[in-house]
């Protein structure tokens, strides 16, 4: 290859040889005509359509929420919504990952789209906030499937010079929902109701199987010897991967850090973990195999987009608070804002192959994490009150900083497999990068919750809310304090945002030092044709 050195002896990587790593028709990149051939528009078509439903699913919905509470009720619970969904995608996708491994990916997304579609007709359909909550986990069993399948299947049947274009596709896809889906789920929850938020993914979902089982043909191989699956390895990891998540999503929330649900949960994960790692040892083909770890390629990705997850919480998470009630922006005005980061993202994205082709795929990587970090540094430079423009400017650059990051990093480390470790290893990528964001979403909520605490607890200003479940109220509703109330409060969420903006410049820099474990140049197995 032009861009890497193959095998691992010259990059410091594992060399080609190694167990697990044989290349044979069965593993080989493109070692098939069905391979080496461009795929037809149709079967891309497919594709895209998957990665729209993921996309699309949880945006569309966040509009919808007041409008379905005010219809079945459930106002303490509804976070559900999208924590029950997120809980579901991540820790299935390294079920799914396996399973495309052993039985093929078209399979794997056939199932996933057509469960995507029974829970969104089960949501449709539901008569109150519980069931709604447990047809969206029924969504969330269906989206991991998709999230991480049509990730593999991009890698298989392109070429590695021909991979970036795809990927950059997919990431532009996922970006143009993110910006369009806000103002589609408002226009559909006003004009049809809520319940057409969930029923506009039928039509897509249905032509998204229509054209996957007419048109994606996967790559030809070599049949593969197929162990019993491990079940119970399967069955440790979701119940691990769920109790983490939830302890993560719940603890700050419905009760304090230092509290018995919060200890509690924590250690039974702790535990569970303990048995999963005995479990997947003596598993004769594991769900998480242990060399998606002893890789150094793989675990450095691996940690560096779990870092990428957590620092992404800051712009996605609290840029929208910042805009709203910092600037005084309006709901659109402050997606606007946010947005500026997925239009730049995809752009550089599809500019990267330029440069990875002459530095490699990790100092690409490297740069593209080092601008972010000094980007998510700047903000907290910024004045109070800043103008609107400045925290937009930083939003763009950060976007583009990102897209020289991620996308060097998944096109590389799928390089590094052959078919039969593909699926494995783009789950693991795509679990480590959802775990960052559940992790990023406590450490920066405790971080922005202690902050506003401590600002609150300086004055004694009349109306000003001196407890926490009161701030958001307060800043729904400022018309009810005093100015300088209001100025005070202002200035305790924009401090807050400055140090969750800090956090993540840190992960940024954490993510820049894990990159350096991984060799210069990655160990991409050749492409035979």
């Amino acid at each position: 290859m032009a861009t890497e050195k193959c095998g691992g002896g010259a990059s410091g990587g594992e060399p080609a040889g190694a167990p697990g790593r044989k290349l044979s028709a069965e593993t080989a990149e493109a070692g098939t005509p069905a391979a080496a051939a461009r795929p037809p528009a149709k079967a891309v078509a497919s594709l895209m359509l998957c990665m729209a439903l993921v996309a699309l699913d949880t945006t569309i919905v966040s509009t919808a929420v007041p409008q379905i509470v005010g219809d079945i009720g459930g106002f303490s619970v509804f976070s559900w919504l999208f924590s029950g969904y997120l809980l579901a995608v991540t820790v299935t996708l390294p079920v799914y990952g396996k399973l495309s491994d052993t039985f093929g990916r078209k399979p794997v997304l056939l199932f996933g789209t057509a469960l995507f579609l029974a829970g969104s007709l089960l949501c449709a359909s539901a008569w109150n906030m519980g069931a709604l909550i447990a047809f969206r986990i029924v969504q969330g069993l269906g989206g991991g499937a998709l999230q991480g399948t049509v990730q593999t299947l991009a890698a298989d049947l392109y070429p590695l010079r021909d991979r970036p274009r795809i990927q950059a596709r997919m990431t532009t896809v996922w970006a143009s929902c993110a910006l369009a889906g806000p103002a589609l789920g408002g226009v559909i929850a006003g004009y049809a109701g809520w319940r057409w938020t969930f029923l506009i993914n039928v039509p897509l979902a249905g032509l998204a199987l229509v054209l996957t089982v007419r048109h994606l043909v996967e790559p030809r191989r070599s049949p593969a010897r197929r162990g019993p699956v491990d079940w119970a390895g399967a069955l440790g990891i979701f119940a691990c991967g769920g109790l983490l998540l939830f302890a993560l999503v719940q603890g700050g929330v419905a009760w304090p850090w230092r509290s018995a649900p919060s200890l509690g949960l924590l250690g039974a994960s702790a535990v569970l973990a303990v048995l999963v790692v005995r479990v997947e040892r003596r598993a004769a083909d594991p769900i998480l195999p242990g060399w998606v770890w002893r890789r150094r390629t793989i675990a450095a990705v691996n940690l560096a987009m779990g870092a990428l997850g957590l620092l992404m919480v800051a712009p996605m998470v609290f840029m929208p608070t910042y805009a709203q009630s910092v600037l005084g922006l309006g709901p659109v005005g402050a997606g606007l804002v946010t947005g500026l980061m997925t239009l730049s993202w995809p752009l550089t994205a599809a500019v990267c192959q330029h440069v990875y082709r002459r530095v490699g795929f990790r100092d690409t990587a490297a740069l593209g994490m080092g601008l972010a970090a000094a980007v998510l540094f700047s903000f907290t430079l910024l004045p109070y009150p800043a103008p609107a423009w400045r925290p937009a400017v930083i939003m763009l650059l950060l976007g583009a900083a990102l897209g020289l990051f991620q996308l060097p990093l998944v096109v590389g480390v799928q390089s590094t497999v052959g078919w039969a470790e593909r699926g494995t290893t783009t789950a693991s990528v795509l679990f480590c990068r959802t775990v960052g964001q559940a992790v990023g979403a406590a450490l920066m909520g405790a971080v922005a919750n202690a902050t506003v605490a401590a600002r609150l607890g300086r004055e004694r200003l009349p109306g000003l809310p001196h407890r926490l479940d009161d701030v958001s109220r307060a800043l729904a509703e400022p018309g009810g304090l005093s100015r300088a109330a209001s100025e005070h409060l202002r200035a305790a969420v924009a401090a807050a945002v400055h140090h969750v903006f800090l956090g993540a410049a840190f992960a940024g820099v954490a993510a820049l030092l894990v990159l350096l474990l991984a060799p210069r140049r990655f160990p991409v197995l050749p492409e035979h044709r």
